[in-house]
Parts: C-alpha cells; sequence; structure tokens
C-alpha cells in the first residue's frame, strides 16, 4: 500500500525568508513553495525585447518596467510571483515592510511556455484580475507569433484582441505606445523550439 506524502506548508514570512537567502527564485501559491524554471533562447530573447521597446517608449513617462526578477504579492490570493515583464506607474508601492516586492503593476506579460501556458491564461490571470491597479495582460506564444492582448474594459469587464502576423501592431491602452510584432519577435528562431 503505497501512502501519499503531505506537501509541507509554508507561511507567506517562512517564504520569504527562504527566498532572500535562495540562489534559485521560487513562486509562492497559497503555503506552497514552487522553483520557477529557467527559460528558454526565446522566452528570454522576447521578454528581453518588451521590456527594452517598453522602456525606450516609457522613457520620462511616469511608468517603471521590470523585468524578471522583479516579485509581485497579490493579497487576495496568497500568492507571491515573478511575472515576465511588468510597467508600474510611478509612485511603485511596496508590501508593507519590504522593500523588494511590488503590489500595484498596470501592465503585465508572460511569454508562455509549454509547463505554464494553461495557468498564465487561467489561474494566473485570475489572480493578477484582482489587483487593483492592473489593467492590461500580455500572452506572448514562444512557439509561434501570436500574442493575446487583454484590456480592462469596466468592472469584471476585459475585451481581448489577438494577433498572429508580424506586420501587426499592438496599440497599448494604459500607454501611448505601439509595439510591432516583428520588433517582439525579432532574433527569435522558431526552429529552436
Amino acid at each position: 500500500m503505497v501512502t501519499q506524502t503531505e506537501k509541507p506548508t509554508y507561511t507567506p514570512q517562512q517564504y520569504l525568508e527562504f527566498e532572500t537567502v535562495s540562489e534559485e527564485r521560487h513562486e509562492y501559491h497559497n503555503g506552497e513553495i514552487i522553483p520557477v524554471t529557467g527559460g528558454t533562447p526565446n522566452h528570454n530573447e522576447i521578454a528581453g525585447n518588451l521590456y527594452i521597446l517598453l522602456k525606450l517608449a516609457l522613457k520620462n513617462q511616469g511608468y517603471r518596467i521590470f523585468y524578471t526578477d522583479q516579485r509581485l504579492w497579490i493579497p487576495n490570493r496568497n500568492i507571491y510571483t515573478y511575472p515576465d515583464v511588468m510597467a508600474v506607474k510611478t509612485p511603485l508601492q511596496l508590501q508593507s515592510g519590504r522593500t523588494d516586492t511590488l503590489i500595484n503593476p498596470c501592465f503585465i506579460a508572460e511569454v508562455l511556455s509549454q509547463s505554464t501556458q494553461d495557468y498564465d491564461r487561467s489561474g494566473k490571470f485570475v489572480a493578477y484580475r484582482t489587483i487593483e491597479s492592473f489593467r492590461e495582460y500580455f500572452i506572448i506564444d514562444q512557439y509561434s507569433i501570436h500574442v493575446e492582448h487583454y484590456v480592462k474594459t469596466g468592472t469584471n469587464q476585459w475585451l481581448m484582441s489577438e494577433y498572429s502576423d508580424t506586420d501587426a501592431a499592438v496599440s497599448f491602452n494604459q500607454f501611448d505606445v505601439e509595439i510591432k510584432l516583428a520588433d517582439l519577435y525579432e532574433n527569435v528562431d522558431f526552429t529552436e523550439s
């Protein structure tokens, strides 16, 4: 007879103590500590391209752009996570008592991977929507040219647009920026997937 071992659960404080000394990144989901696996070259290239495009386009406009290593606290879901790219309207709002954990993104982007795509589209998006300042979500496929762009249009209302052509350009709602998919996918080699 095989007995199933219970997974240990941790408090947010235990997670933060563990995470600040860990050499690897981990997410926290309601008591569970989950390792964040490394990305592929395409994943890194796409997230880096988006970071650079937003950083340059929003220079001196009152936004801070963050890339992969910035922790986000989602208190309504008891989740700590590391979005691929986040934009935050200044001033930054940090979790009480912390200097390393944001709570007020207006824009979040996730680059899909085989292991996270279902969660990024469903559970993670549901959690992000509980953040009061959150207004736009970008889901980017790393295996083909495809972007899903979600814009908050009202209370409990989101509009989704899809783009699958390198000639297409995505206009953001939160800020006056347009990004061409050709620039977003620059140097991405789909034969590596």
